[in-house]
């Protein structure tokens, strides 16, 4: 059957296997009959056939060779490397560690009473550099817990500490920080703080560097002294005194913890203590990182349950004029001319100079001299009754002011000057009610007419620097007080000074001496003394002068201070028209007495049982002693 098929279809028998094997070969093309499907499928399944040979040799060919090509990526990839650290390699050798920058280097002059309480400072940025001895050493630990706990065993950077950052940053989280302590000094004080990945790169390089050249206290000694705290301190010596009024070697566990907290946002911190929700929000952080010190044994269990969170200054700040100006503009002016610099290089020194002021007479004499301030001619500030004025007028000098009609404005000065008889050390110069309106200070550098008050010296032969006194009308309040002191230090002349101690951190370059000389001989010493002491028939002496009704004078002294009130009047200045003399009012008798005696109370220390003889001076005479400050 087959066979015939074969033949009718051919023919022939041999044109009719041609024709088959014509049609196998077509493979069943389109308009063939169903016969050629068939052939069409088994092409394709021979096709595919042909493709699966080939994977499976690819993939013989791929195992034979695996090996080889996995050592060209790794000889790639390794030779790329290579590169990538001799560059870091090359590159960290010419990295040089660079000067700190010139904001970093200022630093400013702080100036303090004699009883080392802070007065002021004078220069461009609020910093002093200190050593790091003067931080305890739970302060140290403070700032390593809040900002670099692996600062001591790090290399400079920390990837961990870069990685829990960009985490805190990509969560939302509280902000960390992904510098270490070495690196932020680096940006701090060597670096520009611009956000590039090249500064970024070369902060590395230098930290890295930094941290194989020096020890880990040198960089933590710079970056105590560099790192802003916020109130406008750079390093933890300003900060203390901003925050807490002490100086850093006297911060407390409490007080240490609390500064080392505001690094993290100091801008924000920097109101705890003013503003509720800032002060919760730095409790938490402080709470933080007293626990952190707790768990590293920087402290201990004890102080940690016994810490509180310590009391912050108000901020901000009041008017930082008043009063305080004129005792930093004599000490500047002397610290500069000890030292032989400018005022501009002291201010940006960095120096602390210790004054020979006592603030609290000094507030006390500022109050005290406030309280008695007249705005217009015969205008009364007190409950006196006119009894008490007389006779305070009376005990003041007599004159009877009273009687003076003057009108228009008038604005009276108080001058006040104490210092030490035979040592010269001023520890009250009022000069002025208020630095802002009035910086000329009226004891240190105005003339006033003694008239009166020079009585005394008339006659005698005085010696430099008193040769002469008496033909001044007008001395400065600062200079006729040295003139009393002369003579209660029995004609032993001390040129007054207001500073006594310059250092720099933690040395001392400059310690006052009196200097002193012989102005008035023994005899007319005790004549000055005879005369004011037999006018009160009483200890201490007083001697009150003036110059007609335009001033008013009045000097209390004994071996152990003089103390000069000066007062006079002025119509002030008014547009293009200069001020001018004016009577004083008639308080001024009781306002000058009122002053001194307050002052002078302030002063000499009242205390039951407290013997002055007890407190040798090596400037005075044999027996005499300087003055008993009062217990603060």
């Amino acid at each position: 059957m087959n066979g015939a098929d074969v033949d009718t279809g051919g023919g022939v028998g041999g044109t009719g296997v041609a024709v088959i094997a014509d049609d196998h070969d077509r493979g069943g093309s389109p308009g063939r009959g169903p016969g050629r499907g068939r052939h069409g499928a088994g092409g394709r399944g021979r096709l595919m056939a042909g493709l699966r040979r080939r994977l499976v040799k690819r993939r013989i060919r791929i195992r034979r060779t695996r090996g080889r090509r996995l050592r060209r990526a790794l000889v790639v990839l390794l030779a790329l490397l290579a590169n990538l650290v001799g560059a870091a390699v090359v590159a960290y050798h010419l990295t040089k560690i660079p000067e700190p920058h010139p904001e970093t280097a200022m630093q400013s002059t702080v100036f303090v009473d004699d009883h080392g309480d802070y007065l002021g400072r004078r220069g461009p940025v609020d910093r002093q550099e200190i050593p790091l001895s003067q931080v305890p050493r739970h302060v140290q630990e403070a700032v390593i817990a809040a900002e670099n706990r692996s600062f001591r065993t790090d290399t400079g950077v920390s990837p961990r500490a870069i990685a829990r950052a960009a985490w805190a940053t990509v969560s939302g989280g509280d902000r960390q920080g992904g510098s270490t302590i070495t690196q932020q000094y680096v940006k701090n004080a060597l670096l520009s703080p611009e956000q590039t990945l090249s500064r970024k790169a070369r902060e590395a390089l230098i930290s890295i560097k930094l941290d194989r050249t020096r020890s880990k206290d040198e960089i933590l000694q710079g970056y105590l002294n560099t790192v802003y705290f916020g109130r406008g301190a750079a390093g933890i010596q300003s900060a203390a005194r901003n925050y807490f009024g002490v100086d850093a070697k006297d911060l407390t566990v409490s007080q240490g913890a609390a500064l080392a907290s505001v690094i993290n946002i100091p801008s924000y911190y920097e109101k705890a203590g003013s503003d509720p929700k800032v002060t919760a929000k730095l409790v938490d952080r402080w709470e933080w990182v007293l626990d952190a010190m707790a768990h590293s044994g920087a402290i201990t269990s004890a102080q940690r349950a016994g810490a509180r969170f310590p009391a912050f200054r108000f901020y901000p700040p009041g008017d930082t004029d008043g009063q305080r100006q004129y005792l930093i503009d004599a000490a500047a002016s002397e610290a500069a001319d000890r030292l032989g610099i400018t005022e501009d290089q002291l201010a940006r020194g960095g120096y602390t100079v210790r004054t020979t002021f006592d603030l609290t007479a000094q507030d006390a004499t500022a109050e005290l001299a406030a309280d008695g301030t007249e705005k217009k001619t015969g205008e009364k500030t007190g409950e006196k009754t006119a009894a008490e004025e007389k006779a305070a007028d009376a005990k003041a000098g007599g004159k009877k002011r009273a009687e003076v009609k003057t009108s228009g404005d008038v604005r009276v000065h108080t001058a006040v000057v104490a210092l030490v008889p035979g040592d010269g050390a001023v520890r009250v110069l009022y000069g002025g009610a208020d630095y802002a309106s009035q910086p000329f200070n009226d004891a240190r550098d105005g003339a006033v007419e003694a008239g009166t008050a020079l009585q005394p010296f008339s006659g005698m032969k005085l010696l430099a620097p008193l040769t002469d006194l008496t033909r001044t009308a007008a001395p400065t309040p600062l200079r006729l007080a040295s003139a009393y002191a002369t003579a209660a230090a029995h004609g032993v002349y001390a040129t007054p000074y207001t500073v006594a101690k310059i250092t720099r951190a933690g040395r001392t370059l400059y310690e006052a001496h009196p200097r002193t000389r012989t102005a008035m001989t023994r005899a007319d010493a005790g004549m000055v003394a005879k005369l004011l002491y037999g006018r009160l028939d009483a200890a201490p002496a007083t001697r009150t002068g003036a110059a007609g009704l335009r001033t008013l004078w009045q000097t209390t002294y004994d071996e152990h201070l003089t103390l000069t009130v000066a007062l006079f009047a002025e119509h002030p200045a008014k547009g293009k028209k200069p001020a001018l003399p004016a009577p004083l009012p008639y308080t001024a008798g009781s306002r000058s007495l009122s002053v001194s005696e307050g002052v002078w109370s302030k002063i000499v220390g009242t205390a039951e049982g407290h013997d002055p003889a007890a407190e040798p001076n090596p400037g005075l005479p044999t027996g005499q002693t300087k003055p008993i400050l009062a217990t603060r």
